[in-house]
């Protein structure tokens, strides 16, 4: 899938939760994502060293975001108002908010260890789960999620940015996707995500 293809998606995917009203039942057979060829199984070490496999999560919508810790202009803001849509979502909504799981994965597992990924995940909510691996365990996760990401040299061997793909999915309780959750949409207050975005796409999708 490339770049223009998910910017459509996307789009599309925007579109259809500003069109419905909240109390929407759209069957998950036709959302947007509905029949990709996205995600799929891996076992990679969480922020407390523990293992943590796809699996474990089956029942459960997910919400699953590629990064890094040390990217200085993207993951921070897109994890922000998706974790505050999040959390707007548990306070309207608790029950069904219960059925979402936030897991964050890093493309960059050379720097971002477990214990670097638990400063950051806790500043964002509660029940974010950062995940780890070796270089193989990460790009055969990133392989099945179709997220791209480079290694950009930098200054010194630990300067180094990571080009990677923005596109947080909503997947489904049987692990496949649903839709592409808003990221980094300007509102007009402030150049950031709006959260209610991403409310409506879970109250769109998640029952």
């Amino acid at each position: 899938m490339n770049k223009n293809a998910i910017t459509l998606i996307l789009a599309l995917s925007l579109g259809l939760s500003a069109c419905g009203s909240p109390n929407d039942q759209v069957p998950l057979s036709q959302a947007p994502l509905a029949g990709a060829a996205i995600g799929g199984p891996f076992t990679l070490t969480d922020q407390d060293g523990k293992q943590r496999s796809y699996s474990e999560f089956d029942g459960k919508y997910r919400i699953i975001y590629f990064g890094y810790t040390n990217c200085p202009d993207i993951c921070t803001p897109d994890l922000q108002h998706l974790m505050a849509g999040l959390s707007q979502f548990e306070k309207a909504n608790p029950e069904l908010a219960g059925k979402v799981q936030p897991l964050f994965i890093t493309v960059d597992p050379q720097r971002d260890t477990p214990a670097i990924l638990k400063q950051f995940v806790t500043a964002f909510h509660p029940r974010l789960i950062g995940l780890t691996g070796s270089e193989d365990q990460i790009a055969a996760a990133a392989k099945s999620f179709a997220v791209y990401y480079q290694k950009m040299e930098g200054s010194s061997p630990d300067a180094y940015l990571m080009s990677h793909s923005q596109t947080p999915f909503l997947m489904g309780p049987d692990g496949k996707p649903l839709a592409l959750m808003p990221a980094d949409t300007p509102n007009t207050e402030a150049n950031e995500g709006d959260p209610k975005l991403v409310v409506a796409e879970l109250t769109k999708w998640v029952r």
